[in-house]
């Protein structure tokens, strides 16, 4: 009785954290709904808008898209609604996917191309973005073939790397305020810090789960 309500009250302060970093993403997000050239992040990407014509378009189908992976991705691991709801369970998740597989993943390679930070976050942007991508094909391949097992464990490793877009964030700020980093230098760091951790995660998850 008393291990279950631990679990029940640890599983909602999770949930809490999460409800709160959608929030804020969202809040990032809202930013830019004036597809303005100047709004947040692209104050610092000018170069690239002038001398890239499609950077623009790439960038604003990756924010657009990116975001709703999130809240979809996360209605994938309720066992609620998989038991008691499985169309609505396998619609959110075909939005995740086609979200991921179709606009974000690819968007996100693309402008990995030109990240911040030189050679050492693009090799970092590259890898998760082509990780990102083969992780939830994967999923959805192994869920046609009724593989459920393994296409829960690809969907975990492809949600740990959709949590990358709040996790880089945590650890930018985490660091700029107690190191007080040089900018270029910080994403570098948080280009892996961002969805490295996150992955071995799950992956001891996975493990854990296959001793048991």
């Amino acid at each position: 009785m008393f291990k279950k309500a631990k679990l029940s009250i640890l599983n909602g302060f999770w949930l809490l954290i999460f409800a709160y970093s959608c929030l804020l993403m969202a809040e990032i997000t809202y930013r830019y709904r004036g597809f303005g050239l100047d709004a947040n992040f692209l104050m610092i990407k000018q170069t690239e808008i002038e001398e890239l014509w499609w950077y623009r378009y790439v960038f604003y189908t990756h924010v657009a898209t990116a975001i709703l992976a999130l809240p979809a991705g996360f209605t994938q691991f309720n066992s609620y609604l998989l038991h008691k709801y499985p169309k609505l369970h396998r619609s959110i998740g075909y939005l995740y996917v086609a979200s991921i597989l179709v606009f974000a993943a690819p968007s996100g390679i693309v402008i990995g191309l030109v990240a911040n930070g030189g050679l050492i976050s693009i090799i970092a942007f590259e890898l998760l973005g082509i990780a990102w991508f083969y992780f939830t094909w994967r999923a959805i391949d192994l869920a046609i073939k009724k593989r459920f097992d393994e296409h829960r464990n690809f969907m975990l490793r492809s949600f740990a790397l959709t949590c990358s877009a709040l996790t880089l964030r945590f650890w930018k700020v985490t660091l700029v305020f107690l190191f007080h980093p040089n900018p270029m230098d910080i994403y570098q760091i948080i280009a892996w810090l961002g969805w490295v951790p996150n992955l071995l995660f799950v992956e001891y998850i996975i493990k854990k789960k296959r001793d048991l």
